[in-house]
């Protein structure tokens, strides 16, 4: 291959295309990821919702291969459950597992997704991994908050070490020294997860995508990071749409503060705003 031939770096607009290269292989990376599918799972955990999710409609936005999918079914296993993802071939490997017929799977940009016929409104909204990949952040979030019931909650499940020099320095040794060369190894190319480095260490600090939420509507927002090595580096980041048209409140709490318990999940009622938040 000439120098000329040779693919460019993965940028954002160009990332389905690229899962669906690497599709086939995601699911055996990702499961030599510990703790990749629990702390999905404690994410939807800490959304709070109640009742196994009977009569709920959520939403997991940038499903992938079907593994946040798994991981709401598991926390809501009575919901009806819409999956989207803008990979078709991400979608063609969730699809061929086995699903109850109150999960479905809808081929879309999530980014526009009343074209896919994607309208509330919803219970939940999971988006794992996946606002870090999109063109239009700000506009996506506002879009997520119309689609969810007054009240209802979103978890962001997201990679977030902008504010941290210690987490930036252990996610660049991990990548170099285990994900991008496994990438390789099991897929022969390693451009996706060169970008996945790169695009975490450029992404939100935990401060700025909080105030992100905040910015787009979402109320009783809060952070909370994940156990093991990955502590301080994924992050979920809870919100809700109010109940009413007051403007949105920031509860934003410090990963390091000894009282946040990385199981709690966010109460349906929120929390006591009038408290002071711990952290900065």
């Amino acid at each position: 291959m000439s120098p000329s031939s040779k693919p460019g770096p993965v940028e954002r607009a160009g990332v389905p295309r690229s899962f669906d290269a690497h599709a086939r292989t995601y699911d055996k990376l990702v499961a030599a990821n510990p703790g990749y599918h629990e702390h999905l799972r404690m994410t939807v955990r800490r959304m709070g919702l109640p009742n196994r999710g009977a009569g709920l409609r959520l939403l997991d936005l940038g499903c992938g291969t079907g593994a946040s999918t798994a991981a709401l079914l598991d926390g809501a296993p009575e919901a009806q459950i819409t999956g989207v993802d803008a990979s078709a071939e991400m979608l063609a490997q969730a699809r061929r597992k086995t699903w109850p017929t109150t999960v479905r799977f809808v081929h879309g940009n999530v980014e526009n997704l009343a074209m896919n016929g994607i309208v509330g409104p919803y219970d939940g909204i999971l988006a794992a991994y996946l606002v870090r990949n999109l063109v239009h952040r700000d506009a996506a979030l506002r879009q997520f908050h119309r689609l969810l019931r007054p009240g209802a909650p979103i978890a962001v499940h997201e990679y977030s070490v902008r504010d941290s020099l210690r987490s930036r320095a252990v996610w660049t040794a991990i990548c170099w020294g285990v994900i991008i060369p496994m990438g390789k190894i099991r897929t022969g190319s390693a451009g996706l997860y060169r970008y996945l480095w790169r695009s975490v260490l450029q992404f939100d600090g935990v401060g700025a995508l909080t105030e992100r939420l905040a910015a787009a509507g979402f109320d009783d927002v809060r952070v909370q990071t994940v156990p093991g090595w990955q502590q301080h580096i994924v992050h979920t980041f809870l919100g809700r749409r109010p109940a009413t048209d007051e403007p949105a409140r920031i509860a934003l709490r410090s990963v390091d503060a000894p009282d946040v318990d990385p199981d709690a999940m966010t109460p349906p009622e929120g929390v006591d705003m009038t408290e002071e938040p711990t952290g900065t």
